[in-house]
């Protein structure tokens, strides 16, 4: 094989045909593209403002790499594996079409750090993709709590029943997990739009260039403080992928749930047909195929993280090749997130809840036990022992086939004679729920009030009132 372009000056011949497959990455790496021209143009305008370069070769270079950019986006560019990675393709088709001036573009700067600016461009460009459906999920669940303030469902702990909640509370609790996701996206952001540019190969390099107005011209706030840093950084790569990880986290948990509440054995809702499908052999099923799916592929984004984590952990300074392979694992990450945020908001869209059978399960579980404490201890028991009396009034009930709230007045007053007819009021599962006002409670305005809270922060993070 010929050897590379770009290195292959003091090689008699090029790597085996074997070594350079194993060795390409531009069948992945082509995805950045449209970043790396981006970068290349405001790195070419910077030589030539710098006097690096003349102006109008600066211009040459800029206009022949958007001649690139529409022909890979017309579908006619020619990839070629042996020039290995997506930045040699583009620089040799430039030089190809505007001349040896094309040779000038990588005037003052390295792979080292062109990859690493590319790189963050694009991963930065997916976040915030990430965020904008983070925030969609977010509302999404936030006006489907709006539509179910007043249904009750059993809240558990340990997947047991624990205490009555509204339905509403229970989906904003994952409007609120999506929030913080979006919020740390934006704050990873900060970190990712920092640009290595002008740490050249590790060390810097002797032309006069201004790293920072490329910078601010590509969207980026800060540059590297530390040549050596610059290039041999991944952090940012890991925490989009932590911030991926996360994400698919509470969806994973998001789908739990709605899988065990497909199951007639809940009944809490119907999965619509677009977002289910049957079996091959049991006419009857209708499987939760996209939820149990999506908390499968939870694995591949915890693998991407953790395989980073194991390529970097010894790497010594600066740059290795190792390091290649933070794309491909970000990439299928990227990929996973993206359309699982996407793919659960419609699911939710078009989820339809059982009110009627949560209701009805809130009468198994004796979910009203605690309020029945806390009766007792506004009676003047002590809670210790308001916790004992109730944990008999439980087992009379369940021994006698009822729920506390079917107790009799007589049956109560042999456990505790403080107890009255008030009681019974106290006991309804839906006062149990409007009873909880404290802040980020399950009660009626607890909700409103977290419901106002997402509205407001949804009307200023998708431009719109929500």
């Amino acid at each position: 094989m010929k050897t590379n372009q770009s290195w292959g000056g003091r090689f008699a011949e090029g790597p085996k045909e074997a070594v350079a497959q194993y060795t390409d990455s531009q069948s992945y790496d082509r995805a950045l593209y449209a970043q790396d021209i981006r970068a290349s143009q405001a790195h070419a305008r910077m030589l030539g403002r710098q006097g690096v370069i003349s102006q109008n070769e600066a211009r040459i270079l800029v206009n022949g790499l958007d001649r690139v950019r529409e022909e890979i986006e017309a579908g006619n560019f020619v990839w070629k594996p042996e020039l290995e990675d997506v930045h040699m393709n583009i620089e040799a088709r430039l030089t190809e079409l505007v001349g040896d001036v094309g040779k000038k573009l990588h005037t003052g700067r390295s792979r080292n750090d062109q990859v690493g600016l590319t790189f963050r461009l694009f991963v930065a460009d997916r976040l915030e993709t990430w965020r904008q459906r983070a925030a969609l999920l977010c509302s999404v669940l936030a006006d489907k709590a709006a539509e179910h303030k007043t249904d009750i469902l059993p809240g558990c702990t340990h997947l047991q029943p624990a205490q009555p909640v509204s339905l509403a509370h229970h989906l904003l609790a994952y409007a609120w997990m999506f929030r913080r996701d979006a919020m740390r996206l934006e704050d990873t952001l900060e970190r990712v739009r920092i640009s290595p540019l002008g740490a050249a190969a590790l060390a810097g390099t002797t032309y006069p260039l201004d790293p920072l107005s490329v910078a601010d011209e590509v969207g980026f706030a800060e540059i590297y403080g530390n040549s050596m840093d610059a290039v041999s950084d991944r952090d940012f790569v890991l925490e989009a992928l932590f911030d991926g990880s996360t994400i698919m986290m509470h969806l994973s948990r998001l789908c739990e749930e709605i899988i065990l509440w497909a199951n007639p054995a809940f009944g809490f809702v119907r999965l619509s047909d677009g977002y289910s499908t049957g079996s091959s052999i049991m006419p009857q099923k209708k499987n939760p195929d996209v939820a149990e799916l999506m908390r499968g592929k939870t694995g591949r984004v915890y693998g991407a993280l953790t395989g980073l984590l194991t390529v970097m952990k010894g790497l010594p300074l600066a740059y290795n090749r190792d390091m290649q392979e933070d794309k491909e694992g970000f990439l299928d990450a990227d990929r996973t997130v993206e359309a699982s945020l996407r793919l659960m908001a419609g699911m939710l869209e078009e989820l339809t809840f059982r009110t009627d059978r949560m209701r009805e399960a809130c009468k198994a579980g004796f979910l009203n036990a605690t309020e029945l404490a806390d009766y007792l201890v506004g009676k003047g028991i002590p809670f210790r022992e308001a916790h004992h009396i109730t944990g008999q009034a439980v087992a009379m009930a369940e021994k006698a086939g009822k729920g506390l709230e079917d107790l009799t007045l007589g049956e109560l007053q042999s456990l505790e004679p403080r107890i009255d007819d008030s009681v019974f009021a106290i006991l309804e599962y839906a006062a149990a729920v409007s009873r909880r006002e404290t802040p980020g409670g399950t009660g009626p305005r607890s909700v409103e009030t977290q419901l106002e809270q997402l509205h407001q922060w949804l009307g200023q993070n998708l431009g719109e009132e929500n």
